[in-house]
Formats: structure tokens, C-alpha cells, sequence
């Protein structure tokens, strides 16, 4: 099987796409997206991801045998589980109670979660509105996750691609100012998928080169 050509960076939503791919145990090869170099809107890339964002996947064995291109992580996350028959569920009632989840963190705990970072760590001039805005948005979605943990191990029951979809953007919970003690439920699921081995090889990939960005973005404030 040729490698998958993954592209990345490493922020939540790329991580997204190394949880699956490690979890799947599928061969990959990772194209560096640099953010800070505005690589991600280079014409090369725009051709595999014409909205400019990553993480984006190219998979030379696709459908049919015939290459195949794809971008937005949701969109990622489920061909791959097509692909492989793992973490995205064929029974139609089961896939629903995944893909409700997924499109949960898609539409709701991603786009907050990072608005609340960049207003409170990023932001040079401080809008007190917009922190505490997105910082109790994600407060009630973090709610919503403990709510639904409480009676059962993953966000569908078992494991899949949306714990894999939202995990990351758990991990960043100091950035939004959250005490993630105070989410019981929550919090054990964060460390139950934080301990499967494929989520820790996945959590270390760009490891340097995040902290190196941050670091970057702190010193320009």
C-alpha cells in the first residue's frame, strides 16, 4: 500500500488526522504545511486544499484504485474510515450518533475553542468582550461533553473518529483558561484516550515545531 501524503501542521485540527492515522495503522508520509510562512496558500497546496487550510490528505490508492485528494478534517476523518473499516461505523443508526458528534466539534468546539486561545493568548490589545465570550462558550460545550460522559466511555458509545476529532481541542484547555478538574466526566475520558498508544505517538508529532510557533506568537504580543 502506497503511503498516504498527509499534510500538516501541528495544531488541533491536524492532530485530528495523525490520531487516525496512526490509530489505523495506515502508511503515511508527512508534507509539512509551516503556517508562519503562510505555506498553506501556496499554489501547490491550494490545488489539494482550495480553502487554504489544513490538515488535507492525498491518498494515491483511492476509490477505483485512482488517486484522491482530500480537505476539511471532517471530510478526512470519514473517508479514512471508510477506507479502512475502523472508528466510523457501516450501521446507519451508530454512524449517525458518530457523525452528530463529529459535526458537534466541526461546528461548535473547534471554531470556539480557538477564538477563545487567540482572544486570550494572542490578541496584542485585550477585548475583554471576546474573551469572555468564547471562554463561556466553550465552558457550556465543555459542559455538554461531561454531560454526556457521565454513562458511557466515548462520545458515541465506542470509541471513534469523534472522540479522535475532539480530543485535541481538549488538550489545549490551559490556553482557554478551563480548570479541566472541575469537568469529572470529561476529564476521564481525556485521559482514556489520551492513554491509547497511537493517541501518544500521534500527540508527539510537531511537537517542537508547535511550541516554537507559540513561542513566536507570544513574543509578538
Amino acid at each position: 500500500m502506497a503511503p498516504i501524503e498527509f499534510y500538516f501542521w501541528p495544531t488541533p485540527n491536524g492532530w485530528k488526522i495523525a490520531l487516525m492515522l496512526e490509530e489505523c495503522a495506515l502508511p503515511y508520509e508527512i508534507e509539512w504545511v509551516d503556517l508562519s510562512k503562510n505555506e498553506q496558500f501556496e499554489e501547490q497546496f491550494l490545488k489539494i486544499s482550495p480553502n487554504g487550510r489544513m490538515p488535507a490528505i492525498v491518498d494515491p490508492d483511492g476509490p477505483g484504485g485512482a488517486p484522491i485528494s482530500i480537505f476539511e478534517s471532517g471530510a478526512v476523518l470519514q473517508y479514512l474510515g471508510d477506507k479502512t473499516g475502523q472508528f466510523y461505523p457501516a450501521d446507519r443508526r451508530r454512524r449517525t450518533d458518530v457523525e452528530q458528534w463529529l459535526f458537534w466539534q466541526i461546528g461548535g468546539l473547534g471554531p470556539m475553542a480557538g477564538q477563545a486561545a487567540h482572544f486570550r493568548n494572542y490578541k496584542k490589545d485585550k477585548i475583554d468582550y471576546a474573551v469572555k465570550r468564547y471562554t463561556d462558550e466553550v465552558i457550556r460545550l465543555y459542559v455538554v461533553m461531561n454531560h454526556r460522559l457521565a454513562d458511557r466511555n466515548f462520545l458515541a458509545g465506542h470509541y471513534s473518529i469523534a472522540d479522535m476529532a475532539s480530543w485535541p481541542w481538549i488538550r489545549g484547555y490551559k490556553a482557554y483558561g478551563i480548570d479541566l478538574t472541575e469537568f469529572e466526566h470529561l476529564r476521564a475520558w481525556f485521559k482514556r484516550v489520551g492513554a491509547r498508544p497511537a493517541v501518544r505517538r500521534a500527540a508527539d508529532i510537531g511537537k517542537e515545531q508547535f511550541i516554537g510557533s507559540q513561542a513566536r506568537a507570544q513574543s509578538s504580543i
